[in-house]
């Protein structure tokens, strides 16, 4: 049974009551990251069907989350005005018209326009879940809490390694769009059926909507968000453009894998980076240490990524995938370094400052390795080595941004 009857409830949520809603919530998160790796599997009967250069590809895995990181100011905007439960219901259907359309296109150009429709649909999934958890349960359980979450709704990435390769190859690849409209189709039922926030959590003095975007002036404003932002940009990114897109071409054209190899590994990067994001939920730290754990981490990330693009063994790469899927955890740090870096009254916000930083991050990347690849591959160099060398010097950017660039005030370090 939900946790009330009406659209709201009028008492503040039990425990258990806020971990049921966390978990219908979840189911939002696990389709939107199945959407946002189908690329890995998909990306070679795409290229065969339509005949697709590696920047038209890089362009196609963009489009999701360009939409998606585009549209972070203004769910976030539909969070503070109108709560968790309106905009995830209202945002969601959009995503399932997205995947509709992405099954039955019929040339790239209408593929594109429905992973641009699913980004815009699947945009409030994990930001909801953020801005729940923070106003639900307790600041020093934010990291943890996160860190589950993400762990959770990480199982939209195991459904698009193995399962979805085995679908694609038993039948096609609009097959695999067909049956996440139907798993996204589930979750928004889960979600109207058991989301009910309080009403005290639904902010009843109304801002016009000009006046709630000047609102995000004051985080721009701020000394410490752009480096903060800067490499909010290419972390997440880093991990998602491997596993959502260029680790089925590297597989498959570089050692020889089949689909359904590629599919398997894809697999066992997908589980062990579940493990990742809520052991360094447990792991956190508070202040300078935090971010200066950040760094160290970030750092390490880039020098796996580099190594991965002058190896050349299958079984070395696979580890070292392996090794990124357990780093990327320490991304939910960076939304506890967020949640600490904002006054209260602007948390909402900068939540969805920051998911946006990170979401037009994925989409410039995957968008400028699949240029790296295609140059690469114009003057006779190796595609794929160019792809992660991109990735690893992008990262190195955005740690120098993080280290150098003020902090705020109260956690000011320098690494």
């Amino acid at each position: 049974m939900p946790p009330s009857t009406g659209p709201e409830s009028a008492a503040p949520l039990t425990p258990r009551a806020a971990w049921v809603m966390v978990l219908a919530l979840c189911a939002g998160v696990a389709l939107s990251q199945a959407f946002r790796t189908v690329g890995a599997i998909m990306a070679s009967p795409l290229q065969t069907d339509f005949k697709l250069s590696a920047q038209a590809l890089g362009i196609f895995s963009g489009a999701f989350h360009f939409a998606f990181g585009a549209m972070q100011l203004f769910m976030g905007i539909g969070i503070d005005l109108h709560g968790v439960r309106r905009t995830v219901l209202v945002a969601f259907p959009i995503a399932i018209a997205g995947a509709l359309l992405s099954a039955v296109s019929s040339s790239y150009l209408v593929l594109v326009a429905g992973q641009a429709l699913i980004g815009v649909g699947c945009a409030p999934a994990f930001l909801v879940c953020t801005v729940f958890i923070a106003r639900h349960f307790p600041a020093a359980r934010f990291a943890t809490v996160s860190g589950m979450v993400l762990a959770i709704g990480g199982i939209g990435m195991l459904v698009t390694g193995t399962p979805l390769a085995w679908l694609v190859e038993a039948y096609s690849w609009r097959a695999g769009f067909l049956v996440l409209a139907v798993a996204a189709a589930l979750a928004w039922l889960a979600i109207w059926h058991w989301v009910h926030e309080p009403a005290s959590a639904v902010p009843q003095v109304k801002e016009s909507i000009p006046e709630a975007i000047r609102q995000f002036g004051a985080l721009f404003a701020m000394p410490h968000t752009l480096g903060i932002m800067v490499l909010g940009a290419v972390t997440y990114a880093a991990f998602i453009s491997l596993r959502g897109l260029w680790l089925g071409p590297l597989m498959m054209e570089r050692h020889g894998y089949s689909l359904v190899q590629s599919g398997n590994v894809a697999l066992a990067v997908s589980v062990i980076s579940l493990i990742g994001a809520p052991l360094f939920g447990r792991l956190d730290r508070d202040g300078a240490s935090r971010r200066r754990w950040i760094v160290i981490c970030a750092l390490v990330y880039a020098a796996l990524f580099a190594l991965i693009a002058v190896l050349h063994s299958a079984w070395l790469d696979i580890f070292g995938m392996v090794l990124i899927g357990v780093l990327s955890g320490f991304i939910v740090w960076q939304y506890a370094d967020v949640r600490v870096a904002y006054p209260v009254t602007l948390t909402g916000r900068a939540m969805a400052v920051f998911t946006m930083a990170m979401f037009l991050g994925v989409a410039l990347m995957q968008w400028g390795t699949g240029v790296a690849a295609s140059i690469a591959a114009a003057h006779g160099g190796d595609p794929l080595t160019a792809v992660l060398a991109t990735i690893a010097t992008l990262l190195v950017i955005g740690i120098a941004a993080f280290a150098w660039l003020p902090a705020p005030k109260a956690v000011t370090v320098r690494s």
